[in-house]
């Protein structure tokens, strides 16, 4: 079994199962020809619906919009989460101080805070960016803080004995040694933010996306469209990660492989 698995191809192959049957099983009831084809549209009006959608150009401004979205909550809120966890991991003092508040904050759910959000600058982008941003914050300072505060003390003290100012110590030792924890940290960042901007895009329902046109097609009871918006959104979200995956990998290519 692992012989065939090593193999891209079957391992391609054997990924396709769930959802070839799931398409199997979701044509059938589409064509059952009682009310279950009310709540199922064939996949044929699907494809049709998804030719429509990327020909107007309608598919091609929705993807854009949200990864545009996600691309930035991830760079800003990943960014002062790699800044704050650093900072945190280094300086015990500065952890106690605000690792309390930070904790309780992120004990918040997510679309909790677009109440508050919608108060202080209305139901616009400007909230639905702070909490995309917000996704991508707590993870990328968790890991962060995770792997700068436990540097294996050995290392510290090779940095110690030749003698490296702080800045060396931080860019040869702490920051190589945190590294795998902080791009963890950024790949869990990176589904938030997917997660979150369509999340948002949906509840609030401004500045176009693909969550804007899940929304917009529930209301239009469009099933044919939410289903070729889900599709795509899956579709973007897998490619997104293992793009990103491969990055890792090539970032940490030092690392030994797992047996």
């Amino acid at each position: 079994m692992s012989a065939i698995l090593s193999r891209r191809p079957a391992r391609l192959a054997i990924g396709l199962v769930a959802p070839v049957l799931l398409l199997a099983w979701w044509q059938y009831q589409a064509t059952a020809g009682d009310s279950r084809s009310l709540a199922f549209a064939p996949l044929g009006s699907v494809g049709t619906a998804f030719v429509g959608m990327a020909a107007s150009g309608a598919l091609l401004f929705d993807i854009a919009a949200t990864l545009t979205r996600s691309l930035f909550g991830l760079v800003v809120g990943g960014g002062v989460g790699i800044a704050v966890g650093v900072l945190t991991g280094l300086s015990r003092p500065l952890d106690r101080i605000v690792g309390p508040f930070l904790h309780a904050v992120r004990q918040v759910p997510l679309m909790g805070w677009l109440p508050l959000l919608g108060l202080w600058f209305g139901a616009a982008e400007g909230s639905q960016a702070i909490v995309v941003c917000l996704s991508a914050f707590f993870p990328a300072m968790l890991n962060t803080h995770a792997g700068v505060a436990n540097v294996e003390r050995r290392f510290l003290d090779v940095g110690r004995i030749y003698g490296f100012t702080p800045m060396q110590r931080f860019r040869r030792i702490l920051l190589p040694a945190a590294m795998p924890m902080i791009l963890t940290g950024l790949t869990q960042a990176l589904a938030f933010t997917w997660i979150a901007e369509i999340g948002t895009e949906i509840l609030l329902g401004t500045g176009g996306g693909l969550g804007v046109t899940l929304q917009n097609a529930q209301m239009q009871q469009r099933m044919d469209v939410i289903l070729v918006t889900i599709l795509v959104t899956a579709m973007i979200g897998l490619a997104v990660n293992q793009l990103f995956l491969a990055l890792r990998r090539h970032l940490l290519r030092w690392q030994a492989a797992p047996l």
